[in-house]
């Protein structure tokens, strides 16, 4: 949720100037400060919604209420949705904004309304008519947060420019006592009925003895629903094992090594629908091994939205060309990694457009960006290690579980609830 703009600098210059004096006597005052009132307001009547179908739509029932002393002036009301769901008919009064994902946060359609009725103490409104949510041909897991402010909000920096609503103005009446709520914030899962196909694919890799060769696997999320990457969940992650008879000499991004394979994590926006993250290593061919298989596979946490295992593992194969060579020299890559045209470097392609699902006109896509770009602080370090070599994770990546999940969010200093 955006915050207002606080100079640090200012308040701490405050601070300083009451001064030892001005604090001991608004300690000796206990009485003044108690003759203090202000407004406090707190959302209601939001509960979780689930079993919802995309193409579908559902009302948001919010009651304000002020559990202060004094009237509010003003009431804003800010509202916001993750990337499957939208707003239907935003009033006049409101504007909507897209908010691109940052730091842990996913991205965000919002809508802020302003009231300029005021609100008493003790009483119960609600808005003459809710707001409508669009359900998305992506929703699966989505959650929807709702807050009450005296103050309006404003615009978040990560964000479009903000459009004004176009549907008749919306405003608070006052209603019977019933949920007035205990918070000025409110997060509730939102959930539809929908799959997701979460999948890997292989490699084929062909080389001579003492040849360096590039090995790209590849995780999809081939939707129709997107997921969303949360901290402290197993979500996905994927495990790479290299062909024997092979040393890896350089590791993919977002991958570490555990035993005799490579555990690894993948950007947020490689959940999205349609969604993808390659790894590419770089793989020193030791030794004829008859019969050398690696694998690529999906970790076994339960995934109730994708009941297709079949692609879950894949193999990754490796022809080895040519005599036995007494040489260590390297030579040049003569393989390639199947299914992608060759190696990326790690990169990552841009997730599912907003277009799904027929999103407003606040909608916009979401962009992975490239894995090893500035935006995600960089390619990660390569120490050119043997296969029990680890990969340094970007500053900006948050591991989640037990190292199960990478997910890399871009760094803002602006927050909002």
């Amino acid at each position: 949720m955006p915050l207002l703009p606080h100079n640090r600098r200012a308040s701490r210059a405050a601070v300083a100037a009451l001064g030892a004096a001005g604090l001991i006597a608004l300690a000796g005052s206990p009485a003044a400060l108690a003759d203090e009132t202000a407004p406090e307001l707190v959302v209601g009547g939001i509960e979780p919604v689930d079993g919802l179908k995309p193409g579908g739509t559902f009302e948001l029932p919010v009651t304000v209420a002020n559990k202060g002393t004094a009237t509010a002036g003003k009431t804003w009301i800010y509202y916001g949705v993750t990337r499957g769901l939208d707003f239907a008919d935003v009033p006049s009064n409101c504007r909507a904004q897209y908010v691109r994902s940052y730091d842990e946060m996913p991205e965000l359609w919002t809508v802020v309304c302003g009231f300029d009725q005021a609100v008493e103490p003790g009483a119960v409104y609600t808005p003459d008519r809710p707001l409508v949510v669009k359900v998305l041909d992506r929703a699966l897991d989505d959650e929807l947060r709702v807050r009450v402010l005296e103050n309006d909000p404003g615009e978040d920096e990560n964000g479009t420019a903000p459009v004004a609503g176009t549907g008749p103005a919306v405003k608070l009446v006052e209603g019977q006592a019933g949920d007035k709520g205990s918070a000025p914030v409110v997060h509730v899962p939102v959930t539809s009925v929908n799959t997701a196909d979460f999948q890997v694919k292989g490699a084929a890799l062909k080389g001579r003895i003492g040849e360096t060769v590039p090995m790209e696997v590849e995780f999809t999320n081939a939707g129709p629903a997107w997921v969303m990457g949360r901290l402290k969940s197993d979500s996905v992650s994927v495990v790479v094992t290299p062909p024997a008879g092979t040393s890896v000499v350089k590791t993919a991004t977002f991958c570490k090594a555990k035993g005799g394979a490579y555990r690894c994590g993948m950007l947020a926006g490689a959940l999205d629908e349609g969604g993808r993250q390659p790894y590419t290593f770089r793989l020193r061919i030791d030794k004829r091994v008859a019969h050398a298989t690696g694998t690529v596979a999906l970790t076994t946490e339960a995934r109730p939205f994708d009941p297709d295992k079949a692609n879950d593992r894949a193999d990754i194969t490796l022809d080895v060309t040519g005599a036995e060579s007494t040489g260590s020299a390297t030579g040049s890559a003569t393989g390639s990694a199947t299914g992608s045209g060759g190696p990326t470097g790690g990169s990552s392609s841009t997730g599912g457009s907003s277009s799904n699902g027929g999103s407003s006109s606040i909608g916009g896509s979401s962009s992975t960006g490239d894995a090893g770009s500035s935006a995600y602080g960089g390619h990660l370090a390569e120490t050119g290690s043997s296969a029990r070599g680890t990969t340094a994770v970007a500053a900006a990546a948050v591991v989640t579980g037990a190292g199960v999940l990478v997910i890399v969010r871009r760094r803002r200093a602006h927050h909002r609830g």
